[in-house]
């Protein structure tokens, strides 16, 4: 257990540096994103998480402290990594966890970095719906953030647990993602529409805080004639959380498909969640232009629902992370090429 403990302690560290180096050094003052700060930004946690998964690739023992053929059979047996070992031969069995490792956490990443582009068309609604100052984006987005690492920290930990228990509750997650999955190919073409004034987190938030009606430039809250109240900013943020809170029910039963080791599931929700803000900025002026990817996040959504329903079939037939890694890219690169080729219908923009 020390070695899982190291290893996330040295993670957390690392991700609260990053953090306050990007709070501290590049974002002194509230200004507007550019394109090319948001490209530098993404392109840096992407090699963050590249440089992750080179060193699970190299050095994935280190994560449960793998120093004999007893502890591999161990590991591989507790998380179902789904690898042949040979009990003649440590090290080629080693190098073959450590590539399973290196691309079950690949392979999450990519699921949850595409299933957050669904969550930029959200945060774009609701920033336009409260009429946020685009240069306060970055603080909303940060701070936002803060509490989804610690949600889910929580909902993957609870859901390790709930399935290391009750094995059953994958047949769960998966008939809930197919479901989830076709709902959102129904509801694709929808107008989504966000109510300030009705939205359930503003109705809760206003039955237990006084909240001031109008913004005080980047305030979370603000003191009026010694009576302290919550600003418009704020409500921004908890519907945020709460945005994210719901996309967590999608994505992380969607990462327990690919991987039982809930450390790789963190890790590998924890880089794309860190990406999701710098992406946002990238993808925020031509998110439009993708039209054809909710219907693609639909067909990964529905795939990984029945590759949980049949994983036990799945594991007979040879079917490997690696291949589910080549059907999700697959996925994600046709409906984005569908959507720059064919033009979306003017009677629907």
């Amino acid at each position: 257990m020390s070695n899982e403990i190291i290893f996330f302690g040295g993670f957390i560290v690392f991700i609260i540096l990053m953090l306050a180096i990007d709070l501290g050094l590049f974002n002194k003052r509230d200004h507007v994103v550019s394109m090319k700060e948001a490209g530098i930004m993404s392109s840096i946690w992407v090699c963050f998480a590249i440089g992750f998964y080179l060193l699970l690739n190299f050095k994935g023992e280190l994560l449960h402290g793998v120093d004999s053929f007893e502890r591999l059979r161990e590991v591989s047996s507790a998380h179902a990594h789904n690898i042949k070992l040979n009990m003649s031969d440590f090290s080629a069995s080693l190098a073959a966890y450590r590539h399973n490792l290196a691309l079950e956490f690949i392979t999450g990443y990519i699921i949850e970095y595409a299933l957050s582009v669904d969550n930029i068309f959200v945060m774009v609604l609701i920033f336009t719906a409260f009429a946020v100052d685009p240069k306060y984006y970055h603080r909303v987005l940060f701070w936002g953030i803060i509490g989804a690492l610690i949600m889910r920290f929580l909902f993957i930990f609870i859901g390790a647990t709930l399935i290391s228990t009750f094995g059953w509750i994958l047949y769960l997650f998966g008939a809930f993602l197919i479901y989830t999955g076709i709902m959102m190919f129904v509801n694709a073409d929808d107008d989504e529409k966000i109510d300030p004034e009705n939205h359930k987190v503003v109705r809760f938030a206003s039955k237990y805080f006084a909240v001031h009606p109008q913004f005080e430039g980047n305030k979370f809250f603000v003191r009026i004639d010694g009576k302290k109240m919550v600003t418009p900013m704020f409500l921004v943020l908890l519907i945020i959380e709460f945005t994210d809170l719901i996309f967590a029910v999608d994505s992380i039963p969607a990462i327990f498909s690919v991987t039982k080791d809930p450390y790789i599931v963190f890790f590998s929700n924890i880089f794309a969640i860190l990406g999701l803000r710098s992406m946002f900025f990238l993808l925020v002026n031509i998110i439009h232009k993708f039209h054809y990817l909710k219907y693609g996040l639909a067909v990964l959504l529905t795939f990984i629902g029945v590759k949980m329903l049949a994983h036990n079939y799945l594991e007979k037939v040879g079917f490997t992370t690696l291949h589910s890694l080549i059907v999700i890219v697959s996925i994600l690169v046709v409906s984005v090429i569908l959507s720059l080729v064919i033009p979306e219908k003017k009677s629907e923009a």
